[in-house]
């Protein structure tokens, strides 16, 4: 299936009304629908419940997540950190910077239409700003890591290229939060999200945590004509369905958990017309999410080195020294670790599947059409998510750990 062959017609009045509009303007009537009225109030209900954290069966498992020098270049992170603040007028500072505790954390959101004004939007910034803020990721990620966030925020620009409404997507339309007072000692982070793209991540000292993160594109293959074109999660892919398909029938038959994608079996909340299959989306901080499929103790070593190979697919964006302490997690927990798939496994068809343990949730969805008409999943349009189960999303647990070792909390007054 090619992407262009579900193109919304140019003369849609769905892009003509869009056409000109700055973001806020455009998401009024579609914030005003009965449909985005319920999302939001769902998600809502959820921001304002206490954080506990993703889990199996509502239990926290303690002791999975410990305070550690893991290597990360925590100075350069922080000058990096604090060049965006010197880039920022009064009124922007005033409006970036949050507590190390402020739940402004979760509210994050994947839609192309504004949800809050929390933070600056860098599209109405200048560019110093945008400047300093990628910087800064490029000191919180690896190499490869900065590029693929870069990259999504080449593919959001390319929807708007695709239909005139550069005004509403683009490569900064997304917001930026800064959690804390950058230190090479004490808590802080920050988050950026938009369309597409959800980052968090909490900086203590050498250590660092990406989490939770949303990437996603629709289409995935960008190719503008002037060189420059690229796939986004094909990596991602392929890794799940090598996995996969390296099963045997009867651990295949096991794995798979529906036979179709929007499948009668579901029971009802397992499809949402938001996260589609997707369980640890926006809002679902504290989620009950019992394991499926199969464990990995019942695979061949090889295949449980595919099955760590996909994980490490979605750990890409962590820096060589934190990847591998995170990684060194992901094998502690391997007895422990559990993975389900829906859909067909031919390699070809659109599907979903799901690694889960203690220590990490990663998601990878094909999803219907929001830009293009699609009305089934296509292997065009890809939604990813990593979660830290048991409480360390945005760090929560070392940021507990933290400040209960130093017999202190974390500060409340805005900065």
């Amino acid at each position: 299936m090619n992407y262009q062959d579900f193109l919304i017609p140019p003369d849609s009045p769905r892009l003509a009304e869009g056409r000109g509009l700055d973001p806020w303007t455009y998401a009024q009537p579609i914030r005003d629908s009965e449909r985005a009225q319920g999302l939001i109030a769902r998600w809502q209900d959820l921001y304002r419940q206490p954080f506990r954290g993703v889990t199996t069966d509502g239990t926290l498992l303690e002791g999975r997540f410990a305070l550690a020098d893991e290597g990360f270049d925590v100075r350069a992170a922080v000058a990096a950190a604090t060049a965006v603040l010197g880039t920022l007028t009064e009124g922007e500072r005033a409006s970036t910077r949050y507590p190390i505790d402020a739940p402004e954390w979760r509210d994050w959101y994947n839609p192309e239409w504004p949800m809050n004004a929390h933070g600056i939007r860098l599209d109405e910034t200048d560019d110093r700003v945008r400047d300093a803020v990628t910087a800064l990721m490029r000191a919180c990620f690896s190499d490869d890591g900065y590029v693929k966030t870069a990259q999504v925020r080449s593919a959001n620009l390319f929807l708007g290229e695709l239909y005139d409404l550069r005004r509403i997507m683009n490569e900064w339309s997304y917001h930026f939060l800064l959690f804390g007072e950058p230190s090479e000692t004490e808590p802080w982070g920050w988050n950026l999200y938009g369309h597409h793209l959800a980052l968090n991540c909490l900086v203590v000292g050498g250590q660092i945590v990406v989490s939770p993160t949303f990437l996603g594109a629709e289409p995935t293959v960008i190719d503008r004509g002037d060189g420059e074109q690229f796939e986004l999660f094909r990596r991602e892919a392929l890794t799940g369905i090598e996995l996969m398909r390296s099963l045997p029938a009867s651990l295949q038959d096991q794995a798979r958990t529906y036979r179709e994608m929007r499948d009668p079996a579901m029971p009802d909340g397992r499809w949402h017309f938001a996260d589609e299959r997707q369980l640890g989306g926006a809002y679902q901080d504290n989620r009950i999410i019992p394991y499926e499929g199969i464990s990995a103790r019942s695979l061949t070593g090889a295949q449980q080195g595919l099955l760590r190979d996909v994980v490490a697919s979605f750990l890409d964006l962590l820096p060589p020294r934190p990847f591998e302490a995170r990684m060194r997690q992901v094998d502690a927990a391997l007895d422990e670790t559990w993975f389900s798939w829906i859909g067909p496994a031919d390699g070809v068809s659109p599907f979903y599947y799901r690694v889960q343990s203690p220590v990490v949730l990663v998601e990878f969805d094909n999803h219907t059409g929001v830009w293009l008409t699609n009305t089934a999943p296509a292997r065009f349009h890809v939604h990813t998510l990593v979660r830290t189960p048991n409480g360390n999303d945005y760090g929560k647990d070392l940021i507990r750990q933290h400040y209960a070792s130093a017999g202190h909390h974390a500060g409340t007054a805005r900065g």
